[in-house]
């Protein structure tokens, strides 16, 4: 039985294949528009999905969208009648995303008549829900998904078994740990869509001084999160949220009386003062504290295993705060917990919950993209003439010798590209399309920020780290091999890896095992021989851009930039000295 997932018109569009109810294919479609959170549809994400898969959209039994309009529909009526905008933004809206097999057959140029799927609505948090729990390993486990808004809810909570999600509750609009963080990102003068991820670097640098602020703007009533609604707009007026140029551009979502309690708003071009500090410090650990009490007061059910996912489980700073503050041991938080990871999570939903049937896969990697032979990635050397350009170029086909060059090239101060396999699902590079550092550098830090991603110099870079030595440099040993936790650095240890120490000694790491990437782990392996370190530091091969898909995108991103080595597929590129 084929299942094509499809999360579209909304942020982060993908699409994702499921057979037999294991995953053949998922990459979302920014990385082929070029567009950061994509949010059309995404046809070039469906047909690669079919091209791994080796069918065509007459194979395909399901079509799973990760969208219920009929959910909380007595709810939507009356914010309806309140902000008559926001009905008819919605309407129009919901308007376009219905035609799904229409846009198929448009792309593939067949008849709509001859597209036998059956399309199957899965509300929004369920399938977030499912993404989670059915890609993990885990027979029984508490369940909580926590974003913005989907379906009219920011929420949702339950409780997993075998092939089965029973849920326990939810928080409706418009109470929301996503609209939190993100009025006050806006706030802090970072005004691009997903910009929450830079706040939750610069907190920490800051210190509680605004702690008594955020009890007041997130309360909790019966353990659960509450919204102080004097300080947010988005249940007054619409908020818009522009889709028209494929890129999602949001409104400003808090009020007045922030700015009155907080002080000016910063602009996004103004320094950065102490105070911005401390409040990004306050928002960060007021969610920690938030989750961590709801947590405390869930029923788990006796079980010690949990389940995240929504866009908030990418604060991967609460997450690896949670083993240690509640009676959860083991976390699951797949690669892509945010909207993107939808497109599986409906599909598995359709398959395990609806259609009974039984679990058949573990998500325990996060290479389901693109792949390019070595004949392409030859020929697209060829085509850029860096042979005649003043470049080096070594085709080294046996994995030993090529890893060792590469670890050679680290330890002595050179930024290496690294583009390898099936691009990773998620926004995170792990390992198959990453920029790798020596982290015993700390002066590394500042050329990776001014010269090659040209970004803020508050942002920490991540250390990847072999999965059986992790727990000697870092004080929590709980796997993360998508890089969701944050833990801290042991002390003696911060001095060995500078360059991925953040300010607070911390680092957000990924574990690496020869079973999910054995390249990048015999890599790690030859750095370790060199360096006497385990780590590596690993940032996203882009430039202010999605992460590269394709070798042609990768030897653009190299030439323009300052790296100083390129590994690709097989080859060796250096520029000459």
């Amino acid at each position: 039985m084929i299942i094509l997932g499809i999360n579209s018109y909304h942020p982060d569009s993908s699409a994702a294949l499921i057979a037999d109810g294991k995953l053949v294919a998922a990459v979302e479609e920014e990385r082929f528009k070029r567009i950061k959170h994509f949010t059309g549809f995404p046809l070039e994400s469906v047909k690669y999905c079919l091209s791994a898969g080796g069918i065509s959209l007459k194979d395909i039994d399901y079509i799973a969208l990760p969208r219920d309009t009929k959910a909380r529909l007595l709810k939507k009526i009356a914010y309806g009648v309140k902000i008559p905008a926001l009905a008819g933004k919605r309407l129009m809206h919901w308007k376009e995303s219905l035609p799904v097999k229409q846009k198929l057959a448009e792309t593939f140029d067949v008849d709509p008549g001859r597209i036998k799927a059956k399309v199957v609505n899965v509300e929004h948090h369920r399938a977030h829900l499912a993404a989670s729990f059915f890609a993990s390993d885990f027979d029984r486990a508490f369940l909580l998904s926590m974003d913005a808004l989907g379906d009219f809810a920011s929420t949702m909570w339950g409780w997993g078994e075998g092939n089965k999600i029973n849920i326990l509750g939810e928080i409706p609009f418009p109470h929301s740990l996503g609209f939190y963080y993100t009025a006050l990102t806006q706030y802090l003068g970072f005004l691009q869509f997903g910009d929450e991820y830079k706040v939750m670097g610069l907190s920490a640098y800051g210190r509680p001084a605004f702690a008594e602020e955020f009890k007041n703007i997130l309360k909790v009533r019966d353990n659960k999160p509450e919204l102080n609604l004097k300080y947010f707009l988005h249940h007054r007026r619409y908020i818009d949220m522009d889709f028209k140029a494929g890129y999602p551009n949001i409104d400003s979502i808090f009020s007045p009386y922030l700015e009155k309690r907080l002080g000016e708003r910063r602009s996004p071009d103004s320094p950065l003062e102490k105070r911005h500090q401390d409040i990004a410090f306050g928002l960060q650990k007021r969610l920690e504290e938030v989750i961590i009490n709801f947590l405390k007061s869930a029923s788990g059910n006796g079980t010690a295993n949990l389940c995240l996912a929504g866009g908030v489980a990418f604060n991967s700073a609460a997450n690896g705060k949670l083993t240690g503050h509640t009676s959860f041991d083991n976390i699951y938080v797949p690669p892509a917990p945010g909207d993107a990871g939808l497109a599986i999570g409906a599909a598995l939903f359709l398959w395990n919950q609806t259609l009974n049937k039984p679990r058949e896969f573990v998500l325990s990697d996060a290479y389901w993209g693109p792949e390019c032979s070595q004949a392409t990635i030859k020929a697209e050397i060829k085509s850029f003439g860096l042979a005649d350009g003043g470049y080096n170029i070594e085709e080294v086909n046996k994995e030993g010798v090529l890893c060792k060059k590469a670890a050679l090239e680290i330890s002595a101060g050179k930024i290496v590209g690294w583009f390898q396999g099936r691009m990773e699902f998620g926004p995170r590079a792990l390992g198959n399309r990453s920029i790798l550092a020596d982290p015993r550098k700390r002066d590394i830090i500042n050329i990776l920020s001014n010269r090659i991603k040209h970004r803020e110099s508050f942002r920490p870079f991540a250390p990847s780290v072999l999965a059986e030595e992790a727990g000697e440099y870092f004080a929590e040993n709980h796997p993360s091999p998508f890089m969701s936790f944050v833990y801290k650095i042991k002390e003696e240890k911060r001095g060995k890896i500078p360059a991925v120490c953040h300010h607070d000694g911390t680092g957000r790491l990924q574990t690496v095992t020869q079973e999910a990437n054995p390249r990048y782990c015999r890599l790690l392996n030859e750095f370790k021989k060199i360096a006497g370190v385990p780590v590596l530091l690993n940032t996203s091969f882009n430039e202010n851009e999605p992460i590269v898909l394709s070798p042609r995108e990768a030897i653009e991103c190299f030439l323009r930039t300052d790296m100083d080595a390129l590994v690709l597929g097989n080859h060796l590129i250096q520029k000459e000295i």
